[in-house]
């Protein structure tokens, strides 16, 4: 269900950077005429758009962006113009690269391998190697302290199989194992590791699901009862982001504007990567999750360009042509 909205007939890619260039000329950047076009693009319009402005004009459709725009808006609208896999792979990389504690800055390695497809989570690891000339394993090994490198490595080197396919049978068995692990407080168990980075997310949804059964409980509220060190948070995560992706991105969005300030970051994340998979969905879990309207959410911790483009993201903005 995803939130972002297409003109009925789509200009092609020449006429589309023919406008771009125009928004760039003259005096004073379009920005409205910006969010037009590439609000209302998906993924393969607009990388076709980048190559296009590329062949026609001899510069970089994102160098132009960066000199042309600036702040927030400009951060966003560059992040939603990378094609996807490349977007997550730097994404990714800035994750590596902070010198943070705790975990909210490798979310957004959860969210590729627990929130995407299997086939976008190769395109990933192949896109950050082609930019980097380093293997994202690599880096999380460099860059992350154990026990959460263990967990992570293996959920970023894993391939699971994306047809809906249930055992019930080793659901149960699997839950059972899952609990003894708890039980234990041994949540770097090889068998927890092994199924949540291995698993189908149908069977894993289904072993979630015997837990709860099983023992009165959530398998998240069991990992909770464990402490609340770095690999308790992340291990909620990732159950999270396997059981209900949409649940962790409106609880990614509430975060990032409530209290002093806004994490611009966070919000650009949870919003351009989910507009064209599941935005809508994040939009109609908000309110179940937080009593108040993400749109009118937003509008009220944004402002000016940089809000009309969100809103356009999630399919509010004005009519693309």
């Amino acid at each position: 269900m995803a939130s972002l909205k297409l003109p009925e007939v789509v200009p092609s890619p020449t006429q589309d950077s023919e406008r771009l260039r125009k928004a760039f000329q003259g005096f004073g950047t379009d920005e409205r005429e910006l969010i037009l076009v590439l609000g209302h693009r998906n993924a393969q319009q607009r990388k076709e758009i980048a190559e296009t402005y590329k062949q026609l004009y001899n510069e970089s459709l994102f160098d132009r962006l960066n000199s042309e725009l600036s702040g927030d808006f400009r951060n966003a609208i560059i992040l939603w113009t990378y094609d996807p896999p490349e977007r997550h792979a730097r994404l990714a990389k800035d994750a590596l690269k902070t010198n943070k504690k705790g975990t909210k800055h490798l979310q957004v390695l959860v969210e590729i391998t627990c929130a995407s497809t299997p086939n976008h989570l190769v395109a990933v690891r192949q896109a950050y190697c082609s930019l980097f000339d380093s293997s994202l394993e690599e880096d999380i090994v460099a860059s992350v302290a154990p026990p959460l490198k263990k967990l992570l490595v293996s959920l970023v080197s894993s391939y699971r199989y994306d047809k809906v396919a249930v055992n019930l049978e080793v659901a149960k068995s699997e839950a059972s194992k899952l609990h003894e692990a708890i039980n234990s407080k041994n949540l770097d168990d090889d068998h927890i590791v092994w199924t949540v980075s291995t698993r189908n997310i149908f069977q894993l949804r289904e072993t979630f699901a015997c837990y709860h059964n099983l023992y009165g409980t959530t398998l998240e509220q069991g990992i909770k009862s464990c402490g609340n060190g770095d690999l308790e948070t992340l291990l909620q995560l990732v159950i999270l982001c396997i059981d209900c992706p949409e649940k962790h991105f409106a609880k990614v969005i509430r975060d990032s504007i409530v209290g002093f300030g806004t994490d611009e970051d966070s919000l650009n994340r949870a919003i351009v990567t989910r507009a064209e998979v599941d935005l809508l969905k994040v939009r109609f879990e908000y309110p179940n999750m937080f009593k108040s309207n993400l749109d009118d959410d937003v509008i009220g911790d944004t402002s000016g360009d940089y809000k009309d483009f969100l809103m356009t993201l999630l399919g509010r903005g004005p009519e693309g042509e």
